[in-house]
This record gives C-alpha cells, sequence and structure tokens, in this order.
C-alpha cells in the first residue's frame, strides 16, 4: 500500500478535566473510502474536527503528504485540500445549486465590470455542471433554489461543492442519516464517484452495512483511541460492532 495521505499519531484533546481523545491514530490513503465508527462519545467527531482545522488537538501529530502540519483553521484546511460536509451540509437555501459550489469563491466578470463587482454568472453554471457530470450528479433543476430539491439532491450538491475544492480528503460526517432508501443508494454512489476522482473519503457512520457496502477499510475507534482497523470485505457487521462495544484490539491488515 502506499504511504499514508493523511495521518494523526497519537492525538488528544482535553476540555478542562474530561479527556475527549486519549492517543488517537488514524491513516488515509489516497484513492480509498475509510469508514471512521465508534459509539457516541468515542471521539469520532472531536478527530474529525481536529483533521479538519475546526479543532486544535492538545497533543500529538497530523502529517499530510508525510510532512507535520498543523491547520489553524477550517479555510486553512481547505487549502491544503481537506474538506467537510457535515449533517447540517452548510448550504444557502434560497441559492441554486451552482451558486452554493462558489458559495464564498464567487468568480467575477473580468475587466471594469469585475472589478466593480458584476459576478461571472455563465462561468460558474458551466463550471458547477461539468463538476455535476464528472460525479454523476443528476438533479431536477439547476436552476431552482436548494431549498426546493430533495434531501439526497442537497446532500450530493454539498458532496460536489467539497470535491470541487478538495483535491486530498473529504470528510463527510452521517451522510445518509436522514435520507430514504432510494436517496441512500445514490448518495453512496456518489460517494464512490468522489473516491474514483481520486480523492480519499473518510465516511463517518453508524450504519454498519452501508460502512461494509461502501468502505474499502473500517477504522474503529473506543474511548478516545483507535481499537481496531478492517478490510471491509474482511469484517462482518458483529464484528464491528464488538470492537467497537468491548474495544478488541484485533486488526485485520488493511
Amino acid at each position: 500500500m502506499s504511504a499514508p495521505l493523511l495521518e494523526a499519531r497519537g492525538i488528544t484533546r482535553s476540555f478542562g478535566h474530561v479527556q475527549a481523545l486519549g492517543g488517537a491514530d488514524i491513516a488515509v490513503y489516497p484513492g480509498e473510502i475509510c469508514a471512521l465508527i465508534g459509539d457516541n462519545g468515542a471521539g469520532k467527531s472531536t478527530l474529525v474536527k481536529i483533521l479538519s482545522g475546526a479543532d486544535r488537538p492538545t497533543s500529538g501529530e497530523i502529517l499530510l503528504d508525510g510532512r507535520p502540519v498543523s491547520f489553524a483553521s477550517p479555510s486553512d484546511a481547505q487549502r491544503r485540500g481537506i474538506a467537510t460536509v457535515y449533517q447540517d451540509l452548510a448550504l444557502a437555501p434560497d441559492l441554486t445549486p451552482a451558486e452554493n459550489l462558489f458559495l464564498g469563491r464567487e468568480m467575477t466578470r473580468s475587466g471594469l465590470l469585475g472589478r466593480l463587482g458584476f459576478l461571472d454568472r455563465p462561468t460558474m453554471r458551466r463550471r458547477a455542471a461539468e463538476q455535476f457530470a464528472r460525479l454523476g450528479v443528476r438533479l431536477r433543476s439547476d436552476k431552482v433554489p436548494i431549498a426546493s430539491l430533495s434531501g439526497g439532491q442537497r446532500q450530493s450538491v454539498a458532496i460536489a461543492r467539497a470535491a470541487m475544492w478538495a483535491d486530498k480528503v473529504v470528510f463527510l460526517d452521517e451522510p445518509t442519516a436522514a435520507l430514504g432508501v432510494v436517496q441512500t443508494a445514490r448518495v453512496l454512489d456518489l460517494v464512490r464517484q468522489v473516491r474514483d476522482a481520486g480523492i480519499a473519503v473518510v465516511l463517518i457512520s453508524h450504519n454498519m452495512p452501508q460502512v461494509l457496502a461502501v468502505a474499502d477499510r473500517v477504522e474503529v475507534m473506543r474511548l478516545g483511541r483507535k481499537v481496531a482497523t478492517f478490510r471491509a470485505g474482511d469484517a462482518t457487521v458483529d464484528m464491528l460492532v464488538r470492537a467497537m462495544t468491548s474495544g478488541s484490539p484485533t486488526e485485520i491488515a488493511a
């Protein structure tokens, strides 16, 4: 296997007397879907926030492309190729899908119109359409506000936006939690498309069957530490649950 793209070593995070992470480790490799699982309170969210620049570790080391790195903010992590899609999606409901893809990164017209702040909407729509086509995202319409789209289509727009601006790693926090069966299948297909586009995906989920269906590798956390690693093809739901609840250190090498 190639060297890790993103790696955390011995990450700790304390909030006063409460220790959320007690020496957590994770390695994310190019071109894979890595599932990060664990019971509530296992430390998954805290670790993801640290790896995406939303929080700072108390101690430990983060490496990107093999080099030590420290993220000052989510924007800093995004500039280095790392993006996160949280459950709230952070979409602007009154804007179109294309406008959401360029939210905060709007393109302006050339010349005087650009200096006056006029947006280059045709180019943004074209580039958004190219991104949707590249990932196989099919929307009911790309001209309507996000609020009028289904939950699955809104999730697809959020993932497509992350993959547009992150060229290394995309973290997905429970991307199918509020979706029906058909919408879930489409979002999982999109997750595979992101991986196939060369971007590593870290999937945080409580849905064990989905994890085994879509992930290449599974990292299990318990009480602020990684306790097991499985190749998804070699694991069962019972094995994952046992590792989550008992903290079994047994690993199946990825």
